[in-house]
Order: structure tokens, then C-alpha cells, then sequence
């Protein structure tokens, strides 16, 4: 149940993302791109980030460990914006998916989708009585 709403707030946060033009990140609906369609490609799209951010995130936030400690931390963000681009490179075989056109304005979107997450995950977190 954890995965399907962390999907859930990923597909919003994304929207959201996609809602900001400066950002130039877009999600391409699969055809005929009604509405139905846009909702369904962002559910897939936020699936995909969450895999690709829980397999491949963790085992490159391990191993640059030093690199957050040096950094303060600051190296999350180049990681999250990789992260998000290589969702993009992964979806982009398909004439559908996450299009992230700049690496550094990918940067501003993933802090945009980590801050949305952080919200929702405190706002949706089962309290312990």
C-alpha cells in the first residue's frame, strides 16, 4: 500500500512539474492524449521514478556517501536530478513519457518533487497511538 501512494504523490509532484514552463519538463500522454490518458502516463512515469529512485537512487546515494558528507549534502540534488533524467532516458524508447530537456532546470524540478514528497509523506504518515 506504501508503494502505490508514494506513486500516487510522485505522479502529482510531477504534474505539478510539469505545470511550471520555465522548467521545460513535460510528460507525453500515450495516444489518443485525453485526459484519461495524461492521468494513466503519470501514473506509469511516477511507478518509474519510484522504482529507478528506490533501486538505482539507493545504491548511488551509497556510494556517494563521502561525497554527502563533503558537500553537506548538496550532491542529493545532483542525484535527484539524475535520477529523474534517467526516468526520462528510460521512458523516452516509447512515444510517451517524461521529457526533461535541460539537466539544470531538471535540477530545479527534482528540489520541486522532493519538496512536494517530503509535504505529502508528512502529511500522510500513519501515526503511532
Amino acid at each position: 500500500m506504501g508503494f502505490l501512494i508514494r506513486v500516487v504523490i510522485n505522479a502529482f509532484a510531477i504534474w505539478v512539474v510539469t505545470l511550471i514552463p520555465a522548467l521545460q519538463v513535460t510528460v507525453v500522454a500515450f495516444p489518443p492524449g485525453e485526459t484519461l490518458q495524461l492521468v494513466l502516463t503519470l501514473l506509469i512515469v511516477a511507478a518509474i521514478f519510484a522504482l529507478v529512485n528506490t533501486i538505482i537512487g539507493t545504491v548511488i546515494k551509497v556510494l556517494a556517501f563521502p561525497l554527502y558528507i563533503l558537500t553537506l549534502g548538496l550532491i542529493g540534488l545532483l542525484i535527484n536530478a539524475f535520477l529523474l533524467w534517467l526516468t526520462a532516458w528510460l521512458t523516452h524508447w516509447w512515444n510517451w513519457g517524461l521529457r526533461v530537456e535541460d539537466f539544470w532546470w531538471g535540477v530545479v524540478a527534482a528540489v520541486i518533487i522532493t519538496l512536494i514528497n517530503w509535504i505529502f509523506g508528512i502529511i500522510l504518515r500513519p501515526r503511532k497511538d
